[in-house]
């Protein structure tokens, strides 16, 4: 039998690949090969002959052999039915027949064993089980898996978007790194060029001390230089009569004398006090008084504007003391902290405890608000700006002033500046005029940190496009 076998596969395979013909065609010399095999041996042949006997084909393009191929067909199903992978595969699909004695009977699924029985063998064994149609339980379960597939696409999902976020968050600390770090070299050049100023000036009044100390001694010792010189004459005259005789002597000494004695009377050279350069007031608390010098040139700000808390088309000034309303949005990631419903940016540093508080400038900006904000606000969904969504607030809208409550206020003129205050302890935020005029307080609970609160809409035609935080001096 396996004579036979061998006989037929040897005539049923191809002279070029050694398998099994595929798509055979035969030669008028009556040698058949697969058609994809004649063509490849040709072309590397570069001619026409049979791969056999070299006998040249009659024909470019032989003709199926549809007699051959069913025949070719039919032994390469048998063989890979017959291949030992085919049997594993039947013996997997007999593994899953459940009764061996009822093959053709439908099954029905156990719920209370979570398994798949035989009607007829198992009918006692399962009667007071909840059984079901094997085919109506594969739907069930499916459709439970099915939603089980979707709950992890959800969730795989869910991770992909915060994995977006967080590469986002990673571009923008680029940026920041670069901005921050260009503002920082900038503040520190200003305060160098400062303080290379202030240095060059104290050098220069020490200089200037030192020329007008050096002009005064110089003007000192010339008068002293005078006096020694007319008294080493005076000394040299009186040295001379000295040695003259009595005659002579007593016709000239009383001039000699005269000039001796005047000169004798004249008060004794004293040194100049100051001389000397004064290095205590040019050391003296130096870097004390350079630095309350710099106080003139510095400000403080009572509130720093968060950059990561302001929405995409809000800019805030290098600073961050002032924000405006831009015309197009910023590429800035939507960490957790970002608000992102509304055109607001909170204060970078809360509070929770004592008394707070600072000046906006508002001017002339038609769309405002300012006020506080609890720390765990919605700063991604629709929230009110009430104290019932923690946000304690004064309004400006279309010419008038409302609260937090939505409730009207009445002010003496148009607000330019307001001054808030927080008094944590006590429960109060309170909103004054210019004229430090009281327009509304709110008296509330307060359980968690407290953040300043600033929304801005689009300028129009106003006057100024920005709303600042008024700035003192230290």
């Amino acid at each position: 039998m396996a004579d036979k076998l061998g006989l037929v596969e040897n005539f049923l395979s191809c002279h070029v690949c050694s398998e099994t013909f595929r798509d055979p065609v035969s030669l008028s010399c009556n040698h058949s090969f697969c058609s994809s095999c004649l063509q490849k041996f040709w072309e590397q042949a570069k001619n026409k002959n049979c791969p056999i006997c070299k006998r040249k084909s009659s024909k470019d393009e032989p003709c199926m052999n549809f007699a051959l191929k069913e025949l070719a067909d039919s032994f390469a199903k048998r063989h890979s039915e017959s291949s030992p992978e085919t049997e594993k595969e039947k013996e997997e699909e007999k593994e899953e027949v459940v009764c061996d004695i009822h093959p053709d009977i439908p099954y029905w699924y156990c719920e209370d064993e979570d398994r798949a029985v035989c009607p007829v063998c198992e009918f006692s064994l399962h009667q007071s089980h909840k059984v079901v149609p094997v085919e109506e339980a594969v739907s069930d379960l499916k459709e439970q898996l099915k939603s089980d597939l979707k709950s992890l696409q959800d969730k795989r999902n869910k991770y992909k978007q915060v994995e977006e976020t967080y590469n986002e968050m990673r571009e923008h600390m680029k940026k920041q790194l670069l901005s921050t770090e260009r503002q920082i070299r900038a503040e520190f050049k200003k305060l160098q060029q400062f303080l290379k100023e202030e240095e060059e000036s104290r050098l220069a009044a020490l200089r200037e001390e030192e020329e007008q100390k050096g002009r005064t001694i110089s003007r000192e010792m010339k008068m002293i230089e005078e006096q020694i010189s007319s008294l080493s004459d005076s000394i040299c005259a009186a040295e001379e009569e000295l040695q003259k005789h009595s005659v002579p002597f007593l016709s000239s000494y009383k001039d000699t004398q005269s000039r001796a004695r005047a000169q004798s009377s004249v008060s004794d050279p004293q040194l100049v006090s100051g001389a000397l350069i004064d290095v205590a007031k040019h050391l003296g608390n130096l870097s004390f008084r350079v630095w309350e010098k710099m106080k003139e040139k510095v400000h403080f700000s009572p509130v720093i504007l968060d950059p990561n808390t302001a929405k995409a088309s809000l800019y805030l000034s290098d600073d961050l003391t002032s924000v405006r309303h831009g015309d197009t949005k910023q590429q800035l990631s939507d960490n957790p902290e970002r608000n992102t419903k509304y055109h607001t940016v909170f204060g970078s540093e809360g509070f929770s405890s004592g008394k707070h508080s600072w000046e906006v400038e508002v001017g002339d900006h038609p769309v405002w608000l300012v006020g506080l904000v609890k720390e765990s606000v919605d700063r991604k969904g629709k929230c009110f700006a009430s104290p019932k969504c923690g946000i304690w607030c004064l309004k400006h809208h279309s010419g008038k002033y409302t609260n937090g409550d939505g409730q009207t206020v009445t002010v003496k003129k148009s607000l330019q500046r307001i001054r808030v205050q927080l008094d944590y302890d006590r429960g109060e935020v309170s909103f004054y005029d210019p004229e430090d005029m009281p327009i509304y307080t709110h008296r509330d609970t307060f359980t968690e940190k407290l953040f300043p609160h600033f929304s801005i809409g689009k300028a129009g035609d106003a006057k100024t496009s920005d709303i600042k935080i008024c700035q003192t001096e230290i």
